[in-house]
């Protein structure tokens, strides 16, 4: 995609800090700075989000998320990493290139990793009976 910065990036026409790199997927830093290690694992092929990425794309970014996790705990000295992913202008992507977050962690009082939810009154079984996969 054309004006899409991400498959910029991809194809070398945006520079990054790249952090990771293999065939189907890159991991580089977050230009935002909001924090430390703040990492984006993409897809080389363009797709827009979660719900339309093929299986093997997905699979083979999951597995470059988790190998860049991994690498932080196990090399950086992190304790543990949010993975974040938006999937819908409702759930807040602002890029349409399929991404994940990666925030390394080296304690849980650096901020709050998780939104704070409002919570729901609905009936757990009228949620599990509209939500459940038939």
């Amino acid at each position: 995609m054309a004006d899409c910065i991400f498959c910029k990036i991809v194809k070398g026409e945006t520079p990054c800090y790249k952090i990771y790199e293999d065939e189907y997927a890159i991991a580089f830093l977050d230009i935002s700075k909001d924090c430390y290690g703040h990492t984006l694992v993409v897809p080389k092929k363009h797709f827009e989000n979660v719900l339309d990425c093929d299986e093997e794309y997905l699979s083979h970014t999951i597995n470059a998320v988790k190998k860049v996790a991994k690498h932080y705990v196990d090399n950086c000295g992190f304790k543990g990493v949010n993975i974040l992913n938006a999937s819908g202008v409702e759930a807040q992507q602002s890029v349409f290139h399929l991404h994940f977050h990666i925030l390394p962690r080296k304690d849980k009082c650096e901020y709050d990793g998780f939104p704070h939810l409002p919570g729901t009154n609905v009936d757990f079984d009228k949620q599990f009976e509209h939500l459940k996969v038939k």
